[in-house]
């Protein structure tokens, strides 16, 4: 059986490193962006079956602008995408997200430091 494939787009490397021990550990195969515009680039040459995606990384928004590009791109719509941000914390925000058809096209939104029996479960709800 061919491996899961998930893409990593984060530019905390400390971040992506323990997300992908506990993926690797559990069969799928990971790759890996530091920012919204690798990451794109990425998800063409890899084909993820999900993405998992930061929100603040070159810009405060950069997550959210991913998000949009995404159900656009012909070769990227039908790939779910999982944000895993800590914007709610860092910025103080006194609301949190929803995902939404055009805002927020995303599948489900995590708040750092996310468990990784959460993480799985949420991966496993997608592919």
């Amino acid at each position: 059986m061919e491996k899961k494939k998930i893409l990593i787009i984060d530019d905390e490397p400390d971040f992506i490193q323990s997300i992908k021990g506990v993926l690797d550990a559990r069969g799928y195969q990971t790759d890996s962006a530091l920012n919204g515009e690798e990451g794109l680039k990425k998800a063409k040459e890899f084909k993820p079956d999900l993405i998992l995606l930061d929100v603040m990384m070159t810009k405060k928004t950069e997550g959210f602008d991913v998000s949009r590009k995404i159900p656009k791109d012909e070769e990227l719509k039908s790939i779910p995408v999982i944000l895993v941000t800590g914007i709610r914390e860092k910025l103080n925000l006194p609301f949190g997200f929803e995902p939404d058809k055009s805002w927020l096209p995303v599948k489900a939104i995590l708040e750092k430091t996310v468990k990784p029996d959460q993480l799985l479960s949420e991966i496993e709800k997608y592919i």
